[in-house]
């Protein structure tokens, strides 16, 4: 089921944002980071080295308290509706907004969506210092401690097509195969791909063995069409 979140987050004020002098103090104080939210190009160095630290900071709280799974549910929740709200991604990177406008209006998704705890105060956390334009990459990042204290090894899979459910199943498995562990399997349709399928296993892309493994699902993609 979609959460709207239609009418909790503000539209950008720009001229009163301009003559609010505390706003231009703070402003100057970040200007890097946010220039980091809108410039890929600068963004990769710091927005990782925030993501890290928060998401490592709240991995360990989260593993304190055994909330680790609750937690991944939730910011996968909220994950999700990031994804599918355009406003909501524009309210994270927008550096119009002020922290008392993103914190009102970030409060009041957490509540629509019911998503609280330990999950709910580090999203406002990030909204009360700033951070919010880190946020995908902290939920990312939370993500891959979650999996590597779980053993399990991550995998991109990057197909021309959706495949049907039983071929992602039968992906799921070879991968689960080759790496002799649980896998996570994040599926990317990637339009520009001439058929077939490209898998990343951890750091790495596939070697020719698993090339081979990876034939038959291939051939039965192909058959499919």
């Amino acid at each position: 089921m979609t959460l709207s979140v239609a009418g909790t987050i503000p539209r950008p004020e720009r001229s009163r944002t301009a003559l609010l002098p505390e706003r231009a103090e703070r402003a100057g104080n970040q200007r890097r980071e946010r220039r980091v939210a809108q410039n890929g190009s600068e963004a990769g160095p710091l927005v990782a080295g925030v993501a890290g630290r928060y998401a490592s900071a709240l991995f360990e709280l989260a593993r304190d308290e055994r909330q680790v799974d609750a937690v991944a549910q939730s910011l996968n929740q909220f994950d999700t509706l990031l994804k599918e709200s355009a406003d909501l991604r524009r309210l994270i990177r927008s550096p119009v907004f002020s922290a008392e406008e993103q914190a009102a209006a970030i409060g009041a998704v957490l509540e629509k969506a019911e998503i609280g705890g330990l999950a709910g105060n580090f999203i406002r956390l990030a909204a009360a210092n700033r951070r919010l334009f880190a946020l995908p990459d902290m939920i990312s990042a939370f993500r891959s401690l979650v999996q590597d204290s779980k053993g399990i090894v991550r995998a991109q899979v990057r197909v021309a097509e959706k495949p049907s459910d039983a071929v992602i199943e039968e992906i799921k498995a070879s991968l689960r195969d080759i790496a002799k562990a649980e896998v996570d399997v994040d599926l990317v349709v990637d339009p520009s791909l001439i058929g077939g399928l490209v898998v990343k296993m951890g750091s790495r892309m596939v070697d020719a063995s698993l090339k081979t493994k990876l034939n038959g699902i291939r051939l039965a993609m192909r058959a499919a069409r």
